[in-house]
């Protein structure tokens, strides 16, 4: 507070946070965001797990390979263990019980890479409202065709783990995200994949220490969605 006519130049000290971090390009592009603005510091990573199978919620990767990209960031990892199938109520007890160090350590911000859905948006708000923290969204509204060259350009490199076959041709799981293959996409599919058309599993991307190496294994479908198994690899 300025007193006496004179402007307070007092240092604060940025708000720390965790990322809710998905392994892949929108949480890696949005974790570079952040620390390029200063607006936070993140200081953990958030990730959901279904644990019956041992493999990252969602996106279908190897736990081997998430501990993989935390080791390469150099930050903490709280994993958060998800039953399946997963409700509303098991989703939220168990985040409740995962924020709760931070809250204790006085992190007050979850960083998320998504882009527009606002339904999505709205339940984080929501949700971690209730827990005295804040949702925080750096790549909201970007146009989502520039916002993919931009993850390109800014030297992400990742791979198409996990895609929806009704919107996009099976053979593109195990694919590399570049240029080539955003030429692919049809006109109607996200270039991000924000509707669920497709996942990534980011292998480097600004503030890794290393690559991580993966090789392409077996495909398999489940729940309406096709699967690369991502297996890692010594570099």
């Amino acid at each position: 507070m300025a007193t006496g006519g004179r402007r307070d130049t007092t240092p604060h000290p940025r708000p720390t946070a965790w990322l809710s971090w998905s392994t892949g390009k929108d949480a890696a592009f949005a974790l570079a965001d952040v620390r390029r603005s200063g607006a936070c510091e993140i200081v953990g990573l958030l990730t959901t797990l279904t644990r019956s199978e041992g493999r990252v919620a969602m996106h279908g990767v190897r736990e081997a390979l998430l501990e993989g990209q935390a080791r390469a960031l150099g930050l903490p990892l709280t994993k958060v263990d998800l039953p399946y199938p997963c409700s509303n109520a098991d989703y939220e007890r168990a985040m409740r019980a995962a924020l709760a160090p931070a809250q204790a350590a006085g992190v007050r911000q979850v960083v998320f890479g998504d882009l527009h859905l606002e339904d999505i948006r709205g339940y984080r708000e929501t949700g971690l409202a209730r827990l005295g923290m804040e949702a925080v969204f750096p790549l909201w509204g970007r146009n989502t065709k520039e916002l993919a060259r931009a993850m390109i350009d800014a030297g992400i490199e990742a791979r198409v783990c996990c895609l929806d076959p009704r919107r996009l041709d099976r053979a593109l799981v195990g694919e590399k995200f570049d240029r080539a293959f955003l030429e692919t996409l049809p006109s109607e599919v996200d270039p991000c994949g924000e509707n669920g058309e497709f996942h990534t599993f980011v292998t480097y991307a600004p503030g890794f220490e290393n690559r991580i190496g993966v090789s392409v294994g077996e495909t398999s479908e489940r729940d309406g969605f096709v699967y690369a198994d991502l297996v890692p690899v010594d570099r």
